[in-house]
């Protein structure tokens, strides 16, 4: 994002839990839009921004459903240059609604696609269902993508258990960056 000193970078984190890579956003000079259903995190978040110094820099707090709340931002016509999901694989919203990631995915990335500015940044989704692979992840992506030009990269987050040298799979990311 400091990469674009002269574009007022409008950046979107859904399921943004405790807010750290809204408050990386928010120092880096962009324009934040935090989502998350639960008003525990989103409370935390804003302690986060607190702790951090950056209660001067104004970051837009949302305690909603993230599909609902990003129908409504089509309606709106509003657009981001920088996306990241960290959905759950599985939750429930703060009306009870259920989500589960291998079925709210598709509906997730349609949507996402729809508030993408005219010329993205990038895009990054990582999903805690490791049970999947993380090429499928990224070819999801990949798809929603289909209409930017860019590139997508994939891979896992992992922990390196010390006692026995291997690697415990956490979560697999997909990440779509602009050529």
């Amino acid at each position: 994002m400091k990469d674009h000193p002269s574009q007022k970078v409008k950046f979107l984190n859904l399921f943004g839990y405790t807010g750290v890579a809204s408050l990386f956003a928010l120092r880096a000079g962009a324009e934040v839009t935090h989502v998350d259903a639960s008003k525990q995190t989103l409370n935390w978040g804003k302690e986060n921004q607190k702790v951090s110094g950056l209660t001067d820099l104004p970051m837009r707090v949302i305690e909603d459903d993230v599909i609902k709340f990003l129908e409504r931002e089509v309606k709106r016509g509003n657009k981001y240059d920088a996306i990241i999901m960290d959905p759950p694989k599985y939750g429930r919203g703060p009306k009870g609604e259920t989500w589960k990631i291998e079925e709210m995915l598709p509906k997730l990335l349609s949507q996402v696609q729809k508030v993408l500015s005219d010329k993205p940044l990038f895009v990054i989704l990582t999903s805690y269902a490791t049970d999947s692979s993380p090429l499928s992840l990224g070819y999801a992506l990949e798809q929603a993508m289909k209409n930017f030009r860019g590139e997508t990269e994939v891979g896992e987050l992992c922990l390196l258990e010390k006692s026995n040298k291997r690697n415990i799979s956490l979560a697999n990311t997909a990440v779509w960056s602009a050529k």
